[in-house]
């Protein structure tokens, strides 16, 4: 299951990150949010050499900023502490297994 991150944990579990780390910027009441969480739980289990982790984007306003998140959900794939792709809004899991594959 994605681990809730904030500031401190994000560097750490992101930035730093061995290989893939998507991040997944969403909010409580956002129900394309929650729509899309059983599909990261999935995924966190059929890759498990891909990070994923999550922003309450309510609660983390300095992470929104910088990485520009104006909506939810927003999944950010980050490789070597750079940002390498981006999905917005609810997708399917096909669509993001796709990002997955090309950004490994």
């Amino acid at each position: 299951m994605a681990e809730r991150l904030n500031k401190d944990s994000f560097q750490e579990k992101v930035l730093n990150a061995p290989g893939l780390a998507i991040t997944d910027f969403y909010s409580d009441s956002c129900i394309p949010c929650k729509k899309l969480s059983p599909i990261l739980a999935d995924l966190d289990e059929k890759y498990p050499d891909v990070y994923i982790g999550k922003v309450n984007i309510v609660y983390e306003q300095e992470l929104i900023e910088e990485y520009s998140v104006m909506s939810s959900p927003v999944l950010i794939f980050f490789k070597n502490g750079e940002e390498v792709d981006r999905i917005t809004g609810a997708v399917s899991k096909h669509k993001i297994e796709e990002a997955i594959e090309k950004n490994k």
